[in-house]
């Protein structure tokens, strides 16, 4: 990897490690987990760009590379779908047993 590349990647990796630290800590602390419980489970789109790192094959590294984020970003959005079922089941009315 050339610098001339390199260096435009590390600007925007660190504006948007920036970014999101200030984005997130200005969220009340009650509704941090539904809003991350919601973005996880439609981030869906890393799952494609897993997909296309995984099956591009030019080297078994970033085959290797591309199938671990396939997986990890399954990981998130099937996390992200079960703990948002979960705190919408708590918002449901409950049935009185008579």
């Amino acid at each position: 990897m050339t610098l001339e590349l390199l260096i435009p990647l590390l600007f925007i990796f660190f504006l948007s490690v920036f970014l999101g630290k200030e984005v997130i800590s200005k969220v009340p602390s009650i509704l941090h987990t539904p809003l991350m419980s919601g973005s996880n489970a439609i981030s869906g789109i890393t799952i494609v760009g897993a997909l296309v790192a995984a099956g591009e094959g030019h080297t078994m590294l970033g085959s290797i590379l591309g199938m671990a984020a396939v997986v990890f970003a399954m990981i998130n959005v099937v996390g992200g779908y079960l703990v948002t079922n979960r705190m919408l089941e708590m918002f449901k009315k409950k049935e009185v047993k008579k």
